[in-house]
């Protein structure tokens, strides 16, 4: 009982999220990461740890600094979750602007590969346009949760606008039928998901298991893949959204190779605005060899 009331209570929170003023949201997102930066936990542990990882040549001040600067975001991005899950087409649209160098209305096969910054989530923008530009509904997978209510409820909320949320776990070819029929399938391989279907690439120089889900589906159905990238604007008024044109020879006969290439291209844009990068995920928490967790 105590459990559905404080599950209602969290949705009802959203709720009122959404609807107020977009920049006071924006005043209580900053301080929360305010504090959350300067509060010790495991997180924050996580931050600083990925940070040492991937930028040995910064001293512990910058350090500090950088995990300062991507609290602050992370903050932000997560009060803006009460839009991105419970906000209408008007607000999604004001928050997150589209630009894309393909024609997203031909219903080629296309695999757009998203990355984890800040801003992930933008992907919904594609769903909630749709209907208004004549885009094939967006399909893509999804991680389960721990409680079975927000997992259903963030289905839910992601679907809102006619989108199809396919759970990774063992639905493969639900997939693939929506590639072939020309969906806006949308993928984002840059986290630690396990050691099934991966292997270990090099990120910023580090051995890092990975999938090959894009690979393999891009040579299983013929699509062409595309980078998918959300980074805030300059003056942080919102978020662009902006999808490239094909990656020239992908895929290639080699998925690991593939796989490579597609940490590489992430790499060159963490290194862009490192701030926005996801760094609260433990990213090199599978080892290879049995070496031990750096966490």
């Amino acid at each position: 009982m105590l459990k559905s009331l404080s599950n209602k209570a969290i949705v009802a929170l959203l709720k009122l999220l959404s609807i107020l003023p977009y920049k006071l949201l924006l005043a209580i997102g900053y301080g929360l990461g305010f504090i959350a930066a300067r509060v010790p936990s495991e997180r924050n542990h996580v931050v600083k740890t990925n940070l040492r990882l991937c930028f040995p040549t910064l001293d512990e001040g910058a350090i500090d600094q950088l995990s300062k600067k991507h609290w602050r975001l992370l903050g932000r991005s997560l009060v803006e979750k009460s839009i991105i899950w419970c906000g209408s087409e008007h607000q999604l649209s004001n928050m997150i602007e589209v630009q894309s160098e393909v024609d997203l209305s031909d219903r080629k096969p296309r695999i757009l590969v998203n990355m984890h910054f800040v801003g992930i989530e933008g992907s919904i923008i594609l769903s909630a346009l749709a209907r208004r530009n004549h885009w094939p509904r967006t399909s893509g997978f999804f991680q389960r949760m721990k409680s079975p209510f927000f997992n259903q409820k963030i289905i839910e909320w992601r679907n809102r606008f006619g989108g199809n949320s396919i759970d990774r776990q063992g639905n493969s070819i639900a997939l693939i039928r929506e590639i072939r029929k020309g969906s806006l399938i949308i993928i984002a391989p840059d986290i630690d998901l396990g050691l099934k279907d991966s292997i270990f690439v090099p990120f910023f120089g580090i051995q890092t298991n990975t999938i090959t889900a894009v690979s393999r589906l891009a040579s299983i159905t013929g699509a062409e893949v595309c980078m998918m990238i959300t980074v805030l604007k300059p003056d942080e008024s919102g978020y662009l959204c902006t999808i490239s044109k094909p990656l020239d020879d992908f895929p290639s006969e080699n998925p690991d190779v593939d796989t490579a290439r597609l940490n590489q291209i992430f790499e060159k844009e963490i290194r862009l605005r490192p701030a926005e990068y996801y760094w609260v995920h433990k990213r090199f928490k599978n080892r290879p060899n049995n070496e031990a967790s750096p966490y």
